[in-house]
């Protein structure tokens, strides 16, 4: 087995669906234009309320992928 470096970025997704649909959003994006994603960590998670109601999900989550 080689060694690998990883590099680690932290990205915001969003969803009006639910806090996963937020973490997909935000992995799907970042795998149309980052290769070799290997592993997410989720760092924050809110939302928005309106009228008594969540309205909104928001996740940072720090992505991480193999530099080659």
């Amino acid at each position: 087995m080689s060694d690998h470096v990883y590099k680690i970025i932290e990205i915001a997704g969003s969803s009006a669906e639910s806090h996963d649909d937020a973490i997909r959003n935000a992995v799907a994006k970042a795998a149309e234009t980052i290769g070799h994603l290997n592993w997410y960590e989720v760092k924050e998670m809110r939302g928005h309320i309106a009228d008594g109601k969540i309205a909104h999900y928001q996740v940072v989550i720090r992505v991480g992928f193999r530099l080659e």
